[in-house]
């Protein structure tokens, strides 16, 4: 169960996870010492997934982001963890959502450019003998993007 404190360090962390222990023990009123071993804690149970970077996709050459909605032929278990499996490998996805509703999965895809998406989408999604339909948007602009969670 999370206390106040551990809510006050996660709200800090979230908004920037370089701070040093001295930093968050003043804002939250707490020692050093009791701050490094919440998150240690914090860590260690989870509630901190990770401690990542994120990157520019425009400095690493992504220029198109798309949201592809994918509906398959079958929805057995095993077709659906198939599917999952071979999205894994796939470096182009960055995320992945098996969603109720009309479609079955939803794709988060990053490429280069259009012929690096139809490549994707030919390999990942239209040889893919279980697939029924993909449809896709196209990002025009990134109105919000958000990687933390109300806390």
């Amino acid at each position: 169960m999370l206390d106040e404190y551990d809510r006050g360090i996660l709200r800090l962390l979230q908004q920037n996870n370089k701070l040093t222990a001295e930093e968050i023990s003043v804002e939250v009123n707490l020692s050093q010492s009791a701050v490094q071993r919440r998150i240690a804690k914090l860590r260690k149970e989870k509630i901190i997934e990770a401690d990542v970077s994120i990157i520019s996709p425009k400095a690493v050459g992504v220029g198109i982001t798309c949201v592809v909605d994918v509906v398959l032929h079958e929805g057995s278990s095993k077709a659906i963890d198939k599917f999952k499996a071979s999205i894994q490998q796939c470096v182009e996805v960055t995320q992945c959502y098996y969603v109720t509703g009309t479609y079955d999965f939803v794709l988060i895809v990053n490429v280069k450019d259009m012929q690096h998406f139809e490549e994707f989408s030919k390999r990942q999604l239209m040889d893919n003998p279980n697939l029924k339909h993909f449809y896709t948007h196209v990002v025009m602009d990134k109105v919000k993007v958000s990687y933390g969670v109300d806390i």
